[in-house]
């Protein structure tokens, strides 16, 4: 695949290839953050990737537990995905 560059401010975008279920494909993301592009084909499979992830992923919740003053607070851990194609620039 030929190199590409951002429209917006001319940095060479960075491509990462991509695999789902459907196959294989290729995102090339601006290091600056203006945007992505995507062949007509993997903009089809990552849609439908993205569709396959929420039908798959279901919110986790369990209780709370009873807070007594002996207790710390946990780390502070990342928040979770709100997608699958969001999972593939972070």
């Amino acid at each position: 695949m030929e190199t590409l560059t951002c429209p917006r401010c001319g940095a060479e975008m960075e491509t990462r290839a991509i695999s789902s279920s459907l196959g294989e494909g290729a995102v090339s993301a601006c290091p600056d953050g203006h945007g992505v592009f995507l062949a007509r084909s993997d903009l089809g499979a990552l849609s439908e990737a993205e569709s396959d992830w929420h039908r798959h992923t279901t919110q986790q919740t369990t209780a709370m537990p009873r807070i007594t003053p002996e207790m710390t607070a946990p780390p502070v851990s990342k928040p979770p995905a709100r997608s699958w194609v969001e999972t593939l620039f972070n």
